[in-house]
């Protein structure tokens, strides 16, 4: 049988600047992260299919996560001009979630399963259906590596890749889990 492995490269290949392979059994769940969600700051808590309450308990995405042979903790990163840079800080939350739906694109039929996980709250749809209705595209839509609980930073340390590249810079961190 063929290795059908996802390699860093092609990750690479599709925008993500920096990529490293994670073991989902060493994920760290927090409940302390969770707790930020139901404060509220971005304004999705209770309003997506893709965030707290709606994407499962803390349980359910342990359960989740860990049912996961390997992932690959992904990166885009974007220089610039000042801390207020907005327009480099959309374009890098932008071409983090292009590179992981052009990544699952590219990943269809090889992998037994697969789940992608963002940065920030899912955009797939300008209104999300939650909870009136079931998701529109349940196979686009993912949660953030927040909303599963997941402190980025520490994730990305025991990844071996930084999370800060210096000033005047941004980075946007997702991640993909398959079973071959």
């Amino acid at each position: 049988m063929a290795d059908h492995r996802l390699t860093l490269e092609e990750c690479k290949s599709v925008g993500f600047t920096n990529a490293a392979y994670i073991d989902p059994q060493k994920l760290e769940l927090l409940p302390e992260v969770r707790d930020m969600c139901a404060v509220n700051s971005c304004g999705r808590y209770n309003k997506s299919w893709a965030c707290p309450p709606a994407c499962g308990s803390l349980e359910e995405q342990s359960k989740r996560l860990r049912g996961f042979s390997y992932g690959v903790l992904l990166q885009v990163t974007e220089q610039m001009e000042d801390d207020f840079d907005v327009e480099a800080m959309e374009r890098a939350e932008r071409l983090c979630k292009e590179g992981l739906h052009k990544l699952s694109d590219q990943m269809e039929g090889r992998f037994t399963k697969k789940l992608l996980l963002g940065a920030g709250t899912c955009t797939v749809c300008e209104t999300c259906t939650y909870p009136d209705a079931p998701c529109r595209f349940p196979d686009k839509a993912f949660a953030s590596l927040e909303a599963c609980g997941l402190v980025v930073s520490k994730e990305c340390e025991r990844a071996g890749i930084p999370y800060y590249y210096g000033p005047k810079t941004i980075t946007f961190t997702g991640a993909v889990l398959v079973t071959d």
